[in-house]
């Protein structure tokens, strides 16, 4: 019986150092596996964080560039020696009067409007005025409101647009 019994407890010691080197296996993985796994967590959040802030910035840099790019970036020519001519596409500035005062609306305040010419989107023969006239060229424009026109206070109204041609669409 006290083989028996010295078997026994040397089996049950052989079982817990078997446990006891599994358990020291599992904290060594753990001791290095856990801050290596957070370093590369840590790496993927940064980069993560610079390619969402490099994509922000390239869509800002787009929108400035957009908002900066040169007449010959964008296909408008300032070209002199071209002439305006019906179908072409414009760039213009103008500041319109009725009656010597300007109005609300009838300013592009500098900015710039794009027109095709021949397409009626402006009010009779003020396209057709324009025909001729190269960039650069300071045009007096004279229309008549229509007396159908959405604005009471310039329905069938004389008035005056100084027209700045800025370039051609080439």
């Amino acid at each position: 019986m006290k083989k028996e019994n010295k078997k026994l407890a040397q089996q049950q010691r052989a079982r817990e150092r078997r446990k006891q080197e599994r358990l020291r296996k599992v904290k060594s993985f753990l001791k290095y596996f856990l801050p290596a796994l957070a370093v590369v967590l840590l790496v993927f959040a940064i980069v993560f964080d610079t390619v969402r802030r490099s994509g922000e910035k390239s869509q800002e840099e787009t929108a400035q560039s957009e908002e900066s790019a040169s007449p010959e970036d964008t296909g408008l020519s300032t070209d002199s020696s071209l002439a305006v001519q019906d179908g072409d596409t414009v760039n213009i500035d103008y500041v319109g009067t009725v009656d010597g005062t300007a109005f609300d609306g009838g300013s592009t305040d500098g900015n710039g409007a794009d027109l095709v010419i021949g397409s009626g989107s402006y009010i009779d023969d003020f396209e057709e005025q324009l025909i001729g006239s190269h960039p650069g060229d300071q045009i007096r424009v004279e229309v008549t409101f229509p007396d159908n026109y959405s604005s009471e206070e310039l329905s069938g109204k004389d008035a005056v647009f100084d027209v700045t041609v800025n370039g051609i669409y080439q």
